[in-house]
């Protein structure tokens, strides 16, 4: 049962008419801004470059796989501080895989993350394992995809 709710919002507009709208598939741009309130930043975001996005706008995949690193390392190091363990570097190589039908749908098979992380005193190694496994356990997002989230740390 749930103990409280919190909600979220975010602001997504489609910034890619060329002219004639969605007239023609191969006509109209995939670019699009995404915002959230109070914040100073917009995201330039798109399609992958696989479905005629530009490459140097991030898209929506890439922005899960961040996701779910992000929330991991933010579980890992709130349960690192309450352990009395104190990292001082921490940094992640994310990793999605996604299938496609023959529909022309598809979805997430995997999402592996790779997160490395240094310390001031270098804690056991069976410590670090139990604390990462927690953070997948805690973690928001991964809790909320339908498909395996696995951890391969490094340290």
């Amino acid at each position: 049962m749930p103990h409280n709710q919190h909600h979220f919002t975010m602001s997504m507009t489609w910034t890619g008419n060329r002219g004639t709208g969605t007239e023609t598939y191969r006509g109209y741009g995939r670019d699009h801004e995404i915002a959230g309130p109070e914040k100073s930043t917009v995201i330039a975001g798109s399609s992958a470059p696989v479905f005629r996005g530009d490459k140097d706008r991030y898209n929506p995949e890439e922005l899960l796989i961040a996701a779910l690193s992000s929330c991991h390392m933010l579980s890992f190091l709130h349960l690192c501080a309450t352990a009395g363990i104190v990292v001082t570097a921490y940094s992640d190589e994310a990793q999605g895989t996604m299938q496609m039908n023959l529909d022309g749908s598809g979805q997430f098979v995997e999402v592996v993350l790779h997160p490395r992380a240094q310390y001031a005193q270098e804690p056991p190694r069976e410590k670090i394992d139990e604390l990462h496994h927690r953070a997948h356990e805690l973690c928001f997002i991964a809790r909320s995809v339908n498909f395996p989230v696995r951890c391969e740390a490094e340290s």
